[in-house]
């Protein structure tokens, strides 16, 4: 299958509000969904991993096919600027700012196929719901039919041959495993990048996030004409 348009890649950071922010209902209702102590003890930690309770810090996207790519940086309004990580281009603004342009670029006339890695589960369905709640329309679905690799191509879906494989990997041990440098090799993961904000460390967050994006575009290459054609002739 040919892909008309660009290729882009996206993957995204998310924090959590504040516990004691959540009304008393919502704070039992999370709560009372917990199995166990230690899973009520981590519930306020974890709220960043749902669009209802978190929010979006850091938006990272890269054209494969032109090779350019973007940062959306949560912080004072000031639009697009060079200093971005790995060459990068920078874009600060608030939340609602950063969606707004992203669903721009990614809507326009040249925007072919998504890849994310497990982006059908988290990180597409996290950029529409906030939208959204934030009031701006999204331009694509970025969740859609699970069984295609176009227009969005999630690669954890296909290095687990979208639900067949019973074990899934992380994006750190595909990379491993394909000769991929990590986006782990400096240390940071998604586990941390709430403490990490918190301390003020954002722009590590964006580093961390750019390294993110670069190898999982470096993994759809590897995967680009072997792999994923395979899942193209099965959709047909």
């Amino acid at each position: 299958m040919v892909v008309h348009g660009d290729v882009y890649v996206v993957d995204i950071e998310t924090v959590g509000v504040p516990w004691p922010s959540l009304d008393d209902k919502t704070r039992e209702y999370l709560l009372s969904k917990a199995g166990s102590d230690g899973e009520r003890e981590a519930v306020p930690r974890r709220l960043g991993l749902s669009p209802g309770t978190g929010r979006i810090i850091v938006i990272g996207m890269l054209n494969v096919t032109a090779e350019k790519g973007g940062m959306f940086v949560e912080g004072r309004s000031k639009g697009w600027c060079e200093g971005g990580p790995q060459g990068f281009m920078r874009f600060d603004g608030d939340e609602r700012e950063m969606l707004t342009e992203f669903w721009r670029m990614i809507g326009g006339q040249n925007a072919g196929r998504i890849v994310t890695f497990n982006g059908r589960g988290f990180d597409g369905p996290y950029l529409m719901l906030r939208s959204a709640m934030l009031g701006v329309t999204p331009s694509r679905n970025l969740a859609g039919y699970r069984f295609a690799v176009s227009p969005h191509c999630d690669l954890a879906d296909v290095l687990g041959f979208q639900g067949a494989v019973r074990t899934q990997y992380s994006l750190d041990y595909w990379c491993r495993r394909f000769g991929v440098t990590s986006p782990k090799e400096q240390g940071l993961d998604g586990s941390q990048v709430q403490s990490v904000y918190e301390s003020g460390g954002l722009d590590s967050i964006v580093d961390y996030c750019a390294r993110d994006v670069v190898a999982t575009a470096e993994l759809y290459r590897r995967l680009e004409d072997t792999l994923i054609p395979l899942f193209e002739t099965r959709a047909r």
